[in-house]
């Protein structure tokens, strides 16, 4: 998070950071986001275990900041409030799974979403339709109960799935697209093209990757590790 200082002057009087009641649930979106995490990891482990290969490159975890949150619900013209954090916003705790291959991703999807305790709220595939600036990636928001020492509470999560290629596309394409100023160019189209171009060169990327990898399965009688 952003210092104190720095973050409590663009909160309004309406919601305080450093009030228990605040500080309260994001100790439990953060408990939630661990909870899932935890389970992908063990995912990636069994599957290691039987198929001699990480499905899983890295796992990153991410609780939305103060900052963010009061920014996306006066957006929205909803209430500035903790009741109205856990009632709009399915984003606060976030994951994202850096996976090796295409069909990686498909299978722990399966794997995670056919486990009792989770919950599916909405899931969104922009790798079977990208978004029109190209991005790819699959997207759920999920819920998972926590266990507290008084209750047992459902929490949402967004866990967000992409390759290695669909991570490192997005990564640059949000640095040169939203960090620069790029609708002062001649022709920003030009460069939405571009990007554009790039995603689709890292899609078919992932496509022979993937089939390479297969091949390699096929002749050899095992998976790649």
């Amino acid at each position: 998070m952003n210092s104190e200082d720095s973050t409590m002057a663009v909160i309004p009087a309406e919601i305080d950071v450093r009030a228990n009641a605040f500080e309260t649930l994001m100790m439990e979106y953060q408990c939630a986001m661990f909870e899932v995490k935890t389970k992908l990891d063990v995912l990636n482990a069994e599957l290691s275990h039987k198929e001699s290969r990480n499905p899983i490159e890295a796992i990153k975890t991410r609780l939305k900041q103060p900052k963010s949150i009061i920014e996306k619900l006066q957006r929205n013209n909803w209430d500035v409030n903790v009741a109205s954090i856990e009632e709009h916003l399915s984003d606060v705790a976030g994951i994202r799974v850096i996976c090796s291959f295409e069909d990686d991703i498909y299978k722990l999807v399966d794997c995670l979403l056919n486990q009792d305790d989770i919950t599916l709220i909405k899931k969104k595939d922009y790798i079977a339709k990208p978004k029109e600036s190209g991005y790819r990636s699959l997207h759920l928001i999920v819920e998972v109960p926590i266990f507290l020492t008084t209750e047992k509470k459902p929490m949402k999560v967004e866990v967000q799935f992409r390759t290695v290629g669909m991570d490192f596309w997005a990564t640059l394409e949000h640095k040169l697209k939203y960090k620069k100023n790029i609708e002062m160019l001649d022709n920003p189209e030009s460069i939405a093209e571009e990007l554009f171009y790039c995603a689709d060169l890292v899609h078919q990327l992932d496509g022979r990757m993937m089939q390479i990898r297969k091949k390699i399965e096929d002749k050899q009688g095992f998976e790649v590790k």
